[in-house]
């Protein structure tokens, strides 16, 4: 019969811990270099807009940040506001923009694949539009979701859920910029953006009509 001593004790001691420490180092390499991580985004605090009855046009500052080590290559954008009908318009990425601010200068680009480099962020000024929203859109607040189409996935994946402020929007017709905020949002300046809206509303239906 076989004596189980203190060494082979010790030896089999040993081997766990030699174990222990390459599996740690093996993690530890995948997390730090090879991890897929994911893309997150954050609620702008601005927006710039113009609806009328040619076409609509939204832009917002977005930062997307690479939570994992390798990079990973988004192809494309989309903005949707899910709360509305079934004819609600997903406004396509139609441009890039090198600020929030609309001016003759602002460094137009078209839509372009790009990467976000691993734990990483990176900013942008995406344009979004259509040549309607397809629902009446009102002086109030509007869940909005942005979506991405990303390189390694074949489905949309929606990446950022936030609020549209839609009572900030007191000229629809002005390509300008506005508060998403809503401390920052008066009911004067509620009230202004509502006349302006309905006006925009019985404008577009009259173009129905010709």
């Amino acid at each position: 019969m076989y004596n189980y001593s203190g060494t082979d004790a010790w030896l089999t001691s040993a081997a766990v811990i030699s174990a222990c420490a390459l599996l740690f180092t093996v993690a530890s390499f995948w997390w730090l270099n090879a991890r897929r991580g994911r893309l997150e985004s954050f609620e702008p605090h601005t927006y710039a807009a113009a609806v009328n009855p040619e076409q609509v046009r939204i832009r917002f500052p977005l930062v997307l940040y690479n939570t994992g080590a390798i990079p990973i290559v988004v192809q494309n954008l989309r903005l949707r506001f899910p709360g509305e009908s079934s004819s609600a318009q997903s406004l396509a990425w139609v441009a890039s923009r090198s600020q929030i601010k609309p001016e003759p200068d602002d460094g137009h680009g078209f839509p372009a694949v790009f990467s976000v480099a691993g734990r990483t962020a990176h900013q942008m000024f995406p344009e979004f539009g259509a040549p309607l929203l397809g629902f009446t859109l009102e002086a109030r607040d509007y869940p909005a979701r942005l979506e991405v189409k990303l390189g390694h996935k074949r489905e949309w994946q929606p990446i950022l859920k936030f609020t549209f402020r839609a009572g900030h929007l007191v000229y629809p017709d002005s390509f300008i910029t506005y508060d998403n905020t809503p401390d920052s949002l008066s009911e004067e300046h509620r009230q202004d953006a509502d006349t302006a809206l309905k006006q925009l509303a019985q404008r577009l239906a009259e173009s129905k009509n010709d």
